[in-house]
């Protein structure tokens, strides 16, 4: 199966949202508060041991969106974001992958199906 792909990245900084059209025509609308709180860095993950691991969706979700906005965004590659965040961080690499997985319109918590 062909990985999804994202066809435009654009940051509304009214709105503070990283906003990410897909090529299977779903369109993210990331806070930018979540992401920085779900940074991929080793030192925002808290070591080695936890990098890889997914975004936590109930920080996306509840994080209040203020403060934080982005400054700079750059390609890594063809495989992932790099941000440069008002707050002077920029070290995480957020994979296009780790970027659709924080999105939690696509994922529900109620695992009664």
């Amino acid at each position: 199966m062909a990985a999804i792909k994202a066809t435009a990245v654009t940051a509304d900084k009214t709105q503070r949202l990283l906003i990410i059209q897909w090529d299977d025509g779903h369109t993210s609308r990331l806070p930018y508060a979540g992401l920085r709180a779900n940074c991929p860095c080793v030192e925002c993950k808290g070591g080695h041991l936890y990098m890889g691991t997914p975004p936590d969706l109930e920080t996306m979700r509840h994080t209040p969106n203020e403060g934080v906005t982005i400054e700079q965004i750059q390609a890594v590659g063809s495989y992932a974001l790099q941000f440069q965040w008002s707050d002077g961080h920029y070290t995480g690499i957020y994979t296009w992958d780790y970027l659709r997985q924080s999105d939690p319109d696509l994922f529900t918590t109620d695992d009664t199906d």
